[in-house]
């Protein structure tokens, strides 16, 4: 099916683009880590992609556990976006673009146009499969890359208490992917 090589294409593409920037972190540890208004750039940008993604989502399904699923993106993230955009001018710290940032963007806008071209169960399918792959690759570039550079004690604790939320999101995301696996249909419909 093609939505299969879809999906595979997509989420190697983020794959690539938050590979690539974990590589430069490596080459070139003095120029390459990204700033604290970086940081909260890449978050704030990975937030507005899953809100955009879940609506998306909300929109097509006809699936009450993936609607359900989107709403909870949609309600956490939209959260998790607050916290940060509350923190960021606590600390007097403006988000700022970074190669990341441009990348998850560049990566969400094929995804977007591949899921406005899916229905039913096929859109269901790459959704979900979207949503392990995306928030596996957030928490390690949260990981790897954010938490190890954020130089302000409070950005790097909040960066740490969203791990939870995230791989939480993971977990829920892996037993929708299981479960519209197995089933033949379920309350999804093909258009």
């Amino acid at each position: 099916m093609d939505w299969k090589r879809f999906s595979v294409v997509g989420s190697m593409a983020l794959l690539f683009a938050l590979s690539s920037f974990a590589l430069t972190q490596d080459k070139d540890k003095s120029s390459a880590k990204p700033s604290d208004p970086q940081i909260v750039g890449v978050v704030t940008a990975a937030d507005q992609i899953d809100i955009d993604t879940a609506k998306l989502a909300l929109k097509k399904t006809k699936n009450d556990q993936v609607k359900q699923f989107a709403q909870q993106m949609i309600d956490d993230h939209t959260k998790l976006q607050n916290s940060v955009n509350d923190l960021g001018k606590k600390l007097n710290v403006k988000p700022e673009p970074s190669d990341l940032s441009k990348s998850l963007k560049t990566a969400a806008a094929a995804e977007t146009k591949k899921l406005q071209g899916l229905h039913g169960k096929a859109f269901d399918t790459e959704y979900i499969n979207h949503e392990v792959a995306y928030h596996q690759q957030v928490l390690d570039a949260a990981g790897n890359v954010l938490i190890p550079n954020a130089q302000n004690a409070e950005l790097k604790s909040a960066l740490e208490g969203a791990a939870p939320l995230l791989q939480g999101h993971l977990d829920h995301a892996k037993q929708l992917q299981s479960s519209l696996g197995s089933s033949s249909g379920g309350s999804g419909s093909s258009h």
